[in-house]
């Protein structure tokens, strides 16, 4: 932290001569000072710039440049404060090595917490991930003390080195905030006089947290029954008077969330247009979008009514959203105004901004990695280094995402197999009412270029090691079997088609394939047991033709039992309503990575054509008066080819958005 000292203070209001009257002390006079809140956002344990997923550094993310950022920062603003806003402790091989695969002891501090030490951080809240772990490993990482059923409250163990807060999330058992929901900081500032001389005057910082009520459906078999949420609105509107009351000049609100235009509910997972209009709140961070703001480029992502990107600011708060990964930092500029007696804020003087680690798009450059960082974390980063590297299989063929979008199951299969088996056995060995149900699996193509052009799954021909499965299966969920009808799966299907736009075949020009719904959640079938087109060319939740179960249309009445992920079984009432937990027959214990791993090991030989080719839809023929597009990594076309997807030409290779992917088209007649 960049804070005057307070032996300033003392010496600037010490007396001056002994004749006349005393002149008025400092810290009565008028003055004014800034305050550069410093937020990071969606780190997701991305402490190097390294992906394990390639085996090889990626100058693109990670913490360690993120930290270049901060200091330069410090360097230029006499009065700081950094802040985290959430998923911090997960995302990364590395995460999965600490939590899961050899935990790390009560004694040692995580390695994402032990880097942000050397930047000493003031505060933080929880996002939605830090609870995918489960509760005990929660409470260890975050210090102990944790009140909570199945926790060891007592335990005291390495923390994370600064104030974590979060107001909207308590204990089930003690009726008691999950961690405390939010700290004031006392610290002194640099300020000036209107003649211009220094005066340090006493701070007091406001700082409070919020997280996306969806850990109760996410998490439900670590969190029910022991937590409870409430919404980020009412936890606000009850705990931001209590911080003026203790004495909070300045309020600065965490939240572990995004921006919606929807109405307002307290389930709402991204509510920050309306907790913006809450009063007393100074400074709000972002996040879990994985998005920017401010935005000041030609399209900026988010323009609802309330948020200005020119000025920086939602609802008039100044705010920030500094993407993930540790890509860029957020800084609100907080004009502070003192009257003698108390600090106000003047919101129309505050300045928000992000700083990319990017510094040059063409040819891409970066910001330099903190020395200071990357010897924090080494023992940690070489042993998942090894363990990610322990061989499972082969493959004859390049298993991606690239295509996925149009077709290739390359990458999407394996895990649909994986996930099928698992079930079947498990259904067979101790679910006999259901022995009789035909089980079907889902899964969809989590990396989808969303980051750019590195961030699709793609694994080469040759061995298969544990880093691989982690590239096919990205996150830590479990595995759950659900029992649906012919009529659910045609809804299900449904609403993972809204992953296109409506294209009309009569305009000449260029459209755009792929809409802004996320490609995590394009679940996709890859079994000649289910086929069916999606028609591009109709409105939402009438694209789905042609639907069969063996080749015959599929009864609505028939029952199946379909394998997922605990994210989809109990938090996807937005594909069907019974995703809502309600049908689900069997919550695993086991993670579907290490069901991938499992299966790739008994079926160490994995083939195109045993493993990589079954289609189960392809888009409904249509010609189109004008070429319909779409973005993928550059050099990618070969990719397309070998999966037998003829129809795919490139077009440019740079789509102009700035990411490094290139412009594909798709002949929708073939």
């Amino acid at each position: 932290m960049a804070w005057c000292s307070a032996g300033v203070l003392a010496l600037l209001a010490a007396c001056g001569g002994s004749d006349g009257p005393a002149p008025e002390a400092p810290a009565a006079q008028p003055a004014q000072a800034t305050l550069a809140v410093l937020a990071t956002t969606d780190l997701h344990d991305n402490v190097r710039s390294y992906d394990y997923f390639k085996l090889a550094a990626d100058p693109s993310y990670g913490f360690e440049r993120t930290a270049t950022l901060v200091r330069q920062a410090r360097s230029e603003f006499a009065n700081t404060l950094l802040v985290d806003n959430g998923d911090t402790i997960q995302g990364t091989a590395l995460a999965d090595y600490e939590a899961v695969v050899n935990p790390i002891p009560c004694t040692q501090q995580h390695a994402m917490y032990k880097a942000m030490g050397a930047l000493q951080y003031d505060a933080g809240t929880l996002g939605n991930h830090e609870f995918n772990y489960g509760l005990p490993f929660l409470n260890q990482v975050l210090g102990g003390g944790m009140d909570v059923d199945g926790v060891d409250a007592s335990l005291k163990c390495a923390g994370p080195g600064f104030a974590m807060v979060l107001a909207n999330v308590r204990s089930s058992k003690s009726g008691q905030p999950l961690v405390q929901p939010y700290a004031v900081l006392e610290r002194t500032v640099q300020a000036r006089r209107a003649d211009g001389t220094a005066v340090a005057l006493p701070l007091k910082i406001g700082v409070v947290g919020f997280t996306t009520p969806g850990i109760l459906n996410w998490d439900k078999r670590f969190l029910e029954g022991k937590l409870s949420v409430e919404g980020a609105v009412e936890a606000a509107t009850r705990t931001i008077p209590e911080l003026r009351t203790k004495g909070a000049d300045v309020v600065v609100a965490l939240l572990h969330g995004g921006m919606d235009a929807a109405p307002y509910a307290p389930s709402m997972e991204n509510p920050g247009l309306h907790l913006a209009k809450v009063a007393g709140i100074d400074a709000l961070v972002m996040g879990h979008q994985h998005g920017v703001f401010p935005d000041r480029g030609a399209r900026p992502a988010y323009t609802q009514a309330g948020v200005d990107n020119t000025a920086g600011t939602v609802q008039g708060v100044p705010a920030v959203m500094p993407s993930s990964w540790g890509k860029a930092l957020g800084v609100i500029q907080l004009a502070l105004r003192w009257d003698g007696q108390r600090w106000s804020v003047d919101k129309a003087a505050a300045r928000s901004e992000l700083r990319n680690t990017q510094t040059q798009a063409s040819p891409a450059q970066y910001v330099a990695a903190d020395p200071s960082i990357a010897p924090l974390v080494e023992a940690p980063h070489q042993a998942t280094i090894a363990y990610v590297q322990q061989p499972i299989g082969s493959t004859d063929f390049r298993m991606s995402t690239l295509f996925a979008d149009v077709g290739d199951p390359g990458a999407i299969q394996i895990v649909n197999e994986a996930q099928q088996r698992y079930v079947a056995a498990y259904i067979q060995a101790n679910l006999p009412q259901y022995a009789s149900l035909p089980v079907l699996s889902v899964s969809a193509p989590f990396k989808s270029g969303f980051q750019g052009a590195g961030d699709y799954t793609d694994v080469a021909a040759g061995n298969l090691a544990i880093y691989n499965a982690a590239d096919l299966y990205l996150y830590p969920n479990t595995v759950y079997a659900v029992k649906v009808n012919g009529a659910d799966i045609r809804q299900w299907l449904e609403a993972a088609a809204r992953r296109f736009n409506r294209i009309d075949p009569a305009a000449t020009s260029e459209q755009a394939l792929i809409s802004t719904f996320p490609g995590y959640n394009f679940d996709m079938f890859t079994t000649p047991d289910i086929q069916y087109e999606i028609d591009v060319t109709q409105a939402q939740g009438s694209r789905i033709r042609n639907l069969t179960y063996l080749g015959q249309p599929i009864d609505p009445a028939q029952e199946f039992v379909i394998a997922t992920n605990n994210y989809r079984a109990t938090s996807g009432a937005g594909f069907i309503p019974k995703l809502d937990g309600s049908a689900t027959i069997w919550a695993s214990p086991d993670a579907n990575r290490d069901v991938l791993i499992a299966h790739i090991r008994a079926n160490p030989t994995v083939t195109r054509a045993s493993h990589g080719a079954a289609r189960s839809w392809r888009f409904t023929p249509v010609a189109t008066a004008g070429p319909v597009v779409f973005s993928s990594a550059p050099n990618a076309l070969p990719v397309a080819q070998a999966a037998g997807l003829s129809n795919i030409a490139l077009v440019a290779a740079d789509d102009g958005a700035g990411k490094g992917l290139s412009k594909y088209a798709i002949d929708l007649s073939r």
